[in-house]
């Protein structure tokens, strides 16, 4: 059982500049797996193809996985796998988050986010919305995600932390009913994102 440790209110209007958590990678170009996870995994009865990936230091990998058919700039829902190395720890990673979150806060007193752990097992999981506004102050994008961090140990020995998260979007005439679904389904994604047996990891 997870203990919340900051409640978020049951439906969220974060009206802020859009700070993506996503790479936005290139299809163009040969994607090298990185985590030996080629895909598709399948998540929630959907299979998600890896899409983009990067290596840009010695310690971290990033691996992002969307549906046939969508495309990285303009997904609806994307499955994201990050893997930190060389001596991370889960409450390390999950500290920077929620200090970029209380950062973006502070500026902004709307941005909500929830985090939640588990004692026994010493995961984490931290659930937030962002959105993109036009000049107008209406919002144009609205992107909801939710992480879950937890340690692992690959079959070299390789030691640190994997990030498993679905980030979804909506789009200009579907933000509205996106929000109105957040009061029905925000529970439902953090359970499934829990419950879900987190593919394999081999670094290369």
């Amino acid at each position: 059982m997870f203990t919340i440790i900051k409640n978020r209110p049951a439906f969220l209007l974060a009206i802020m500049m859009l700070m993506s958590v996503n790479s936005f990678g290139q299809t163009n170009k040969p994607v090298t797996d990185y985590l030996s996870v080629p895909g598709p995994i399948v998540f929630d009865t959907k299979s998600f193809y890896l899409n983009w990936s990067s290596h840009p230091t010695a310690s971290f990998y990033k691996q992002e996985y969307i549906p046939k058919g969508e495309q990285a700039n303009e997904y609806k829902t994307m499955l994201l796998m990050d893997v930190m190395t060389g001596g991370a720890t889960v409450k390390a990673a999950v500290a920077q988050k929620l200090a970029e979150l209380k950062q973006l806060k502070a500026a902004n007193p709307l941005v909500n986010y929830s985090s939640v752990n588990n004692p026994k097992s010493g995961e984490y999981m931290i659930d937030f919305v962002l959105t993109a506004n036009t000049p107008n102050g209406s919002v144009n994008i609205v992107e909801r995600n939710v992480y879950r961090y937890k340690t692992f140990v690959d079959k070299a020995g390789h030691k640190g932390v994997v990030l498993f998260g679905i980030s979804s979007r909506a789009y200009g005439a579907g933000v509205a009913p996106f929000f109105a679904s957040l009061k029905s389904t925000q529970n439902d994604l953090v359970k499934k994102v829990n419950l879900f047996k987190i593919p394999e990891i081999t670094i290369r």
